[in-house]
C-alpha cells in the first residue's frame, strides 16, 4: 500500500454504508446486514453473483465516496460463499453481534414496512431476523 493505514471516522462510515445500500438497490442485490467498521466492513448479500465481484463492487463504490473526503480502500479483503440458510444466520449474527461497539449498520427487516433497520454508531440495530 502506498498510502498510509486509516481509520474511517463516524461521518466517513456512514459515507461507506450509503454507497453500500445505493450499490445493492442499483444492482437489485438484498442487502441483508452491514456493519461499517473503523477499519474494515462487513456484509451478508444474497445474490446469485461471485461474492469476488459483490466485494469489487461495493468497494469500487465506496471508493468514490471516500475518494471525495480523500481516502483509500485497501487493495485485499475476504469473500466466503453461504450456502445455507443456517449459515447466512450465523453471518448476519456475526457482522452485527460479533465485532464490538455498533458503529454504521444496516439490517433488513422483512417484517417491517420500510424493510430496512439503520443504526449509527453507538446505537444498537434492532433485533435480528432469519433471512430466509
Amino acid at each position: 500500500m502506498k498510502d498510509e493505514p486509516f481509520e474511517l471516522e463516524a461521518a466517513q462510515r456512514q459515507l461507506v454504508l450509503n454507497a453500500i445500500l445505493d450499490t445493492c438497490r442499483y444492482r437489485n442485490w438484498a442487502l441483508l446486514a452491514a456493519h461499517v467498521r473503523t477499519a474494515h466492513v462487513h456484509v451478508v448479500v444474497d445474490v446469485d453473483v461471485p461474492p469476488e465481484r459483490i466485494m469489487h463492487d461495493l468497494k469500487s463504490y465506496s471508493s468514490r465516496a471516500l475518494n471525495r473526503d480523500r481516502q483509500n480502500w485497501a487493495r485485499h479483503g475476504s469473500t466466503r460463499y453461504l450456502y445455507t440458510p443456517e449459515s447466512i444466520t450465523n453471518a448476519v449474527r456475526y457482522v452485527l453481534e460479533k465485532q464490538g461497539q455498533p458503529m454504521a449498520t444496516y439490517l433488513w427487516n422483512p417484517d417491517s414496512n420500510g424493510g430496512d433497520s439503520y443504526c449509527t454508531d453507538n446505537s444498537t440495530p434492532s433485533g435480528l431476523v432469519n433471512p430466509t
